[in-house]
């Protein structure tokens, strides 16, 4: 038998059917993954824009650009507690651009020194939605570490009383140590320091290493002092800050009617839901909303992202009214009563049911209806859970809707009973 010969120098590549098809597959898988990520991003900042659009109106962003302070504003509605505002003044002294720092969590700027237990009293003041005042480390986008006074305060709906957002105003913190030697190490951590930087490189850069080579030794530099305190001044700059967003806030809000305030004023409407309840619930990607059964009609207390995608409607839109907006003229009456029936007896139901969209387009949904018990067996929510009937989810893993919907009301659930288990030992 005749062997195929090849010139020398030519090479020949093998490549086996089953890799090139593996191949195809993981670039198509990547794709998938990259679309899906670039849609969620678009959403969530879709979110954010109506975070500000539904509140207050357009001019509220170039006026608070106009404001010197350092602040970022949260909205804890949305998944992850995003950024929805940096101020310039902020982005100037962290080294961020905004792209980078819009719908981003605060923690991007927290490094290896930043004191967990600070963090910990941050996360605890966002779930008892009040004011918290603390020194905290934080790091600018090159990487160099600052302290700060973190001054946070809760914005609430004067409607509803809801927690619309929150305001975080941070104010460098200024040192004076007890010698010259201390005050240059001590000020650099402390992000205090103004120095001009040499112009030649070989001297920056020898800088360089001899600081982070004193900063690995023992840590020496970050033992200098483990908290930075804040003097009187600085947290008066603070509250000055907080005092000046605020009558801003309020006043772009009094403009669109729906007004904001700092203190709960109307907490007897819609006073369920925590902030900490909040972002436990927006890390769920179902389409749901959450029913408060004790107040009057009934009302949507939450609804999650992809509940708002589904249907086209705004939060503000939704929030405070009953489920019954997505009816229309040719849903089943039948099957709007064996909703009832389900709630009248305290007993789950599913049942596929014609909705509305905002845009009055139809969608058939398959529909499961579930009460919620808090720790003491007593039903604090009902959850409706919508999958669009034919409509195929690429994040699901090939899970029947049935599946779907009970992994997410066993999800909310868990979410519902380990806050009011916390709640309840805090109060203890």
């Amino acid at each position: 038998m005749n062997k195929l010969r090849f010139p020398r120098g030519v090479h020949v590549f093998y490549v086996r059917t089953w890799d090139l098809g593996f191949h195809l597959y993981t670039e198509e898988t990547k794709n998938t993954e990259r679309r899906t990520t670039q849609t969620i991003m678009e959403s969530q900042l879709g979110l954010i824009d109506q975070s500000f659009n539904a509140r207050y109106t357009s001019c509220v962003r170039d006026a608070l650009d106009g404001l010197p302070d350092n602040f970022t504003i949260t909205d804890p509605s949305i998944s992850g507690n995003p950024i929805v505002f940096a101020s310039k003044g902020f982005l100037k002294m962290t080294g961020y651009l905004k792209d980078e720092v819009i719908g981003r969590n605060g923690r991007i700027f927290q490094g290896p020194k930043t004191n967990r237990r600070s963090i910990m009293e941050i996360r605890e003041a966002i779930r008892e939605e009040r004011t918290i005042q603390i020194s905290l480390l934080n790091y600018r986008k090159d990487g160099t570490p600052f302290w700060m006074l973190f001054h946070m305060s809760p914005i609430f709906s004067k409607e509803d009383g809801r927690v619309i957002h929150f305001i975080s105003v941070q104010v460098p913190i200024l040192r004076k140590s007890r010698s010259e030697d201390g005050n240059r190490w001590q000020e650099i951590v402390c992000g205090s320091c103004r120095r001009e930087v040499s112009s030649d490189s070989v001297i920056q850069l020898a800088r360089c290493r001899a600081l982070d080579s004193l900063m690995d030794s023992d840590n020496r530099v970050m033992e200098v002092e483990e908290t930075c305190e804040a003097n009187d001044l600085e947290k008066w700059k603070a509250v000055t800050a907080i005092n000046n967003i605020l009558s801003m806030l309020t006043h772009y809000s009094e403009l669109t009617g729906r007004l904001v305030c700092g203190k709960r004023i109307n907490s007897s409407v819609i006073s369920s839901l925590t902030s900490s309840l909040n972002i436990s619930l927006g890390r769920i990607k179902q389409s749901f909303v959450l029913i408060d059964p004790h107040l009057h009609d009934m009302p949507i207390v939450y609804a999650s992202d992809a509940f708002l995608t589904l249907t086209g409607y705004n939060r503000h839109e939704v929030l405070g009214h009953n489920c019954r907006f997505l009816n229309g003229p040719d849903t089943d009456p039948k099957a709007l009563c064996q909703i009832k029936d389900s709630i009248r007896s305290d007993q789950a139901c599913s049942v596929r049911i014609l909705n509305y969209r905002k845009n009055r387009s139809s969608f058939w949904n398959l529909l499961h209806l579930s009460p919620v018990r808090n720790a003491s067996g007593k039903i604090a929510f009902y959850v409706s859970v919508q999958i669009e009937e034919g409509v195929k989810n690429g994040g699901s893993q090939g899970l029947s809707p049935e599946m779907k919907q009970l992994g997410t009301v066993g999800a909310i659930k868990v979410a519902v009973r380990s806050l009011s288990i916390g709640a309840g030992s805090s109060r203890s």
